[in-house]
C-alpha cells in the first residue's frame, strides 16, 4: 500500500478529485460515510426510493440511503443516528431501531466512500418523505413476495437497480447480521 499523503487535484463543494501514487480518486470531504436503509414494513413491504440520478441520466431503484456526518455540528454522527433521520426524511417511516449487517466501499477503484448496509425495525409512518426540498424522491412500497418480480418491472421500463439493492435482499433473507458485525468488526 502506497503511504503517500494524496494530493488535492480539484475540490468543488461536495466532492473533491485526488491522486496518491498516480491512482486518481474521489472523496467526500464532508461526510464520514453513508448508510443504506432495509426497512421492511409492520405489514410486510419492502421500501424502496426511485429519483433520478444526475450521473447515470436514469431514474434508479435504490433502498433509502443517505450521508452520515455531512451535518454541521454532527460531524460525529452515529450511523445508526443517520439511518433513523434518513429514513424519515426519505420515506416518512421511523424506525425503533437499526442493526447494522455488513459496510465496506463502494466502488474501491474510484472512491475512497464507505458504506453502511443496516435493516431499520419497528416502523411507524409519521409522514409522506420524499426526502429534503431539494430532493425528489418517489417512494416505493413492495409487498415482499413481489419484489423480484418488481425490480424486473422496474428494469424493463428504462430504470437502473442499485446492485447493493441485492444484497440488501440477501441479509433480508437470511435474518441475521453479518459475522464480521456480530463480532463487532465492520463499523465505522
Amino acid at each position: 500500500m502506497t503511504r503517500l499523503a494524496p494530493r488535492v487535484m480539484s475540490e468543488g463543494k461536495f466532492v473533491r478529485l485526488l491522486i496518491k501514487g498516480g491512482w486518481e480518486y474521489v472523496e467526500r470531504p464532508n461526510c464520514t460515510g453513508a448508510v443504506i436503509i432495509i426497512a421492511l414494513t409492520r405489514d410486510g413491504k419492502l421500501l424502496f426510493t426511485e429519483q433520478e440520478r444526475i450521473p447515470v441520466g436514469r431514474p434508479v431503484i435504490e433502498f433509502p440511503a443517505g450521508l452520515v456526518g455531512d451535518r454541521r455540528g454532527e460531524e460525529a454522527e452515529a450511523l445508526e443516528t443517520a439511518a433513523i433521520r434518513e429514513l424519515l426524511e426519505e420515506t416518512g417511516y421511523k424506525a425503533q431501531r437499526i442493526l447494522p449487517l455488513a459496510g465496506g466501499p463502494t466502488s474501491a477503484g474510484l472512491t475512497n466512500e464507505l458504506v453502511w448496509l443496516v435493516q431499520a425495525v419497528g416502523l411507524t409512518k409519521r409522514s409522506v418523505g420524499g426526502g429534503e426540498g431539494y430532493e425528489r424522491i418517489t417512494v416505493h412500497e413492495v409487498p415482499l413476495g413481489n419484489v423480484e418480480a418488481w425490480l424486473r418491472r422496474m428494469e424493463a421500463q428504462g430504470k437502473l437497480v442499485d446492485p447493493k439493492v441485492y444484497a440488501g435482499l440477501y441479509f433480508l433473507k437470511q435474518r441475521r447480521p453479518h459475522p464480521a458485525v456480530a463480532a463487532g468488526r465492520g463499523r465505522r
